[in-house]
């Protein structure tokens, strides 16, 4: 499992697609449990990569490749848990995005795949969304959850932007409000007041899921 995990590690590192999803297929047949692939060498891998482009010692086309590598294994990797999965896609709405002012979606597209998986139907805005339209979005598809991503710590505020404007808006409670992002924490959650915080994706998909349990859905 080791020398699998190695290889995946390397072959994003090293921005070669064609190889992560050889070996996404390899660590199928060898029956390892995918979301253990995902989990402890993709995301923090891409999470190590977007760190390298942040401090400019990797440029745009890299750090498009190396997600482009990282896509590539996740949908082989995800294949056998969408036949597992015997819920199907009515568990909840959820509207996804990364904040207003922030570019990245590699994390917001893992926790995409993972709230499918689940068994959510996802509505995913991409990066750099108004607050705004998180709220119209939701309204629109009937949402049960919005989940909003932040990777930036200069971005944060715009999260708790969409909470004050459910506030203000008199919609607050209609939604359960799920944050995440790596400089996010419990503290900030509870600062801003949004309903949950989840690390990692997998955690994102799982919380959603109690939630949604917890509301009788």
């Amino acid at each position: 499992m080791e020398n699998l995990f190695e290889a995946l590690k390397n072959a994003v590192e090293k921005y070669e697609p064609e190889k992560a999803k050889q070996v996404a297929k390899e660590i199928l047949i060898a029956q390892i449990d995918p979301l253990k692939a995902i989990d402890e060498v993709l995301v923090p891998t891409m999470e190590q990569i977007g760190e390298k482009f942040d401090k400019m010692e990797i440029f745009l086309p890299e750090l498009v490749v190396a997600a482009e590598a990282m896509q590539a294994a996740t949908s082989i990797l995800i294949e056998p848990l969408k036949k597992s999965t015997e819920l199907p896609k009515t568990k909840g709405k959820v509207v996804l995005g990364t904040v207003f002012g922030d570019v990245h979606d590699i994390g917001k597209n893992i926790v995409k795949v993972m709230m499918e998986v689940s068994g959510f139907e996802v509505f995913d805005l991409g990066n750099k969304v108004p607050s705004m339209q998180f709220i119209e979005k939701a309204e629109e598809v009937n949402a049960d959850i919005i989940a909003l991503s932040a990777l930036m710590a200069t971005t944060m505020g715009s999260q708790k932007e969409v909470l004050e404007l459910l506030e203000a808006l008199g919609k607050r409670d209609d939604y359960i409000v799920l944050i995440g992002g790596a400089p996010t924490t419990p503290a900030w959650q509870e600062e801003i007041g949004a309903d949950a915080w989840a690390e990692t994706a997998a955690g994102a998909a799982k919380i959603a899921a109690k939630w949604m349990k917890e509301k009788g859905k």
